[in-house]
């Protein structure tokens, strides 16, 4: 009653708030998400017979090839729907990553560690500090990847529950720096190369002598996660949090202190990971370490970041069970594992319904065809100056409504813009920025992001009833936060003449 009382008087009176929970009613309408994405995959296949009918169809900017809509309702879409409904399931990339990073989460988790570790956290960290911490982490885990989706989302529910806050709002900031803060972080990632040539790719269409440095956006980034991490927290304490209200459910947990047998768990986990951290640098610091390939890159290490994090989970969680008397013997240790993956059912279901949907979504070349036709209808647009990159931006959000993968878009319009902008006297490194602002923040609101099913199965274990439509409601005013601060700070970046990264001109030529 009390909690419900809390929520009347925030949302009285105030335009924002209502405006969420009329997207929360809304939104909670929608069928059940497994039912959602099957509705969509329908959909695609309508959209896909239409489209073909009509012959839309664009011209692949990077490759001058015609890239036509393709009907999946005839003989030979047909065919692949039923003969590669298996293969879209186990190749649906998120599956693998999760199912994975969940060995080593799972015991860390059952074994008491990461009940330990809270404990010693909020017992060492002022509570205040607590929310801008988990955005801050959130936005710097893309240096693991993906990992983050599956470790961090739900840490920073446990970790709000643990001192008496509503587990979603941790589950949400959390969320909020992982997908939203994406392309920001203040180490070089494995997107940076993967940007920054593609980038030079299509740079050198204009001017085939140019180079663009992994460290094309560093300095920008930097400030990014900085700025992200004071937004986030803002909208996490001053919206988001007021908005819910206290948490009564089954879910609470309370961390009282820590018992002997916790502290001599948690010695023995972090000798573990200091060894796992020290056999690490062993084999990424040697020009002819076991995770550098063969021109010395660390290519290898951005892609076993998973199996990596899965590993440096379960050892510290075994370790820690065997000190604290949880793990008596490689009985329980598997128990754990099996009780681990018995709760990832609900996510396995979503995640078969949701493979097929992004499956009919690539072959239909739906995606291709609005993401070149969007850039062409910017470059149509007549704009010029700071307002084309802002447009700019918000045609990428556009596009990353309906295309995942920031390399697959960035390989589509890429080609487009950055020599358009060259031309019209922004450089390559200028144009990539600003493609990375639009491809993060509208991942928190796009059904169509392939972690948003297992985001809603992590806070299902808190509020059963949660649907899409209070989970976008959650996470919109943090897109919004987001897209309006990290757009200003790079116009007033480009108005300033601040070198984006090291070498990194703001114009061409320079």
């Amino acid at each position: 009653m009390a909690e419900d009382k809390g929520r009347k008087k925030f949302v009285r009176g105030a335009l924002l708030p209502r405006a969420l929970d009329l997207v929360e009613r809304w939104g909670n309408r929608l069928p059940h998400p497994f039912s959602l994405f099957v509705l969509f995959s329908f959909g695609v296949l309508v959209l896909s017979w239409i489209a073909s009918s009509l012959e839309l169809s664009a011209i692949h900017p990077a490759t001058g090839k015609k890239i036509a809509a393709v009907n999946l309702l005839d003989r030979q879409g047909f065919q692949n729907i039923i003969t590669k409904a298996v293969s879209n399931f186990t190749g649906f990339a998120p599956l693998g990553t999760v199912l994975v990073a969940m060995i080593g989460v799972g015991v860390a988790e059952r074994s008491g560690l990461f009940a330990a570790a809270l404990k010693a956290l909020v017992a060492g960290v002022p509570s205040w500090l607590l929310t801008s911490a988990l955005v801050f982490a959130g936005v710097n885990a893309s240096l693991a990847v993906d990992a983050g989706y599956v470790i961090l989302i739900p840490l920073g529910a446990v970790l709000f529950a643990g001192i008496g806050r509503h587990p979603i709002v941790g589950l949400a900031a959390a969320f909020a720096g992982v997908s939203g803060g994406f392309s920001a972080n203040i180490f070089l990632t494995a997107l940076d190369p993967l940007l920054a040539g593609l980038t030079q790719e299509a740079a050198r269409l204009y001017d085939p002598n140019y180079t663009v440095a992994v460290t094309a956006n560093y300095y920008f980034m930097i400030a990014s996660t900085f700025l992200l991490t004071i937004i986030g927290t803002w909208v996490t304490v001053k919206i988001v949090e007021p908005r819910l209200g206290a948490y009564g459910g089954s879910g609470q947990k309370s961390l009282e202190k820590l018992r002997p047998e916790e502290k001599r768990g948690l010695a023995t986990a972090g000798l573990t990971i200091a060894l796992e951290l020290l056999l690490l640098l062993l084999f990424i610091l040697p020009a002819n370490g076991l995770l550098r390939d063969a021109k010395g890159g660390l290519e290898p290490l951005f892609q076993g970041m998973v199996t990596l994090m899965a590993i440096g989970f379960l050892l510290p969680g075994l370790a820690y069970g065997s000190a604290a008397g949880t793990i008596k013997s490689d009985r329980d240790s598997g128990k754990m594992l099996e009780e681990t993956m018995g709760t990832m059912g609900s996510y396995i279901a979503l995640a078969f319904a949701a493979s097929q949907f992004v499956a009919y979504f690539g072959w239909s070349n739906l995606g291709l065809i609005l993401a070149i036709n969007g850039a062409n209808l910017l470059k149509a647009s007549g704009l010029s100056g700071v307002p084309l990159i802002i447009l700019f931006i918000f045609v990428c959000a556009l596009i990353d409504l309906f295309l995942a993968s920031a390399s697959a878009k960035w390989a589509v319009i890429g080609p487009v813009f950055v020599p358009m902008l060259m031309i019209m006297g922004y450089s390559p490194e200028v144009t990539q920025a600003a493609y990375r602002i639009g491809d993060s923040f509208t991942n928190i609101v796009t059904p169509l992001m392939p972690y948003m099913p297992l985001v809603i199965a992590f806070a299902q274990k808190y509020e059963p009833k949660m649907g899409l439509g209070t989970l976008l409601a959650m996470m919109l005013p943090y897109s919004i936060a987001f897209a309006i601060s990290w757009t200003l700070l790079l116009a007033v970046w480009l108005l300033l003449g601040i070198p984006l990264g090291p070498g990194a001109f703001l114009t061409y030529p320079h």
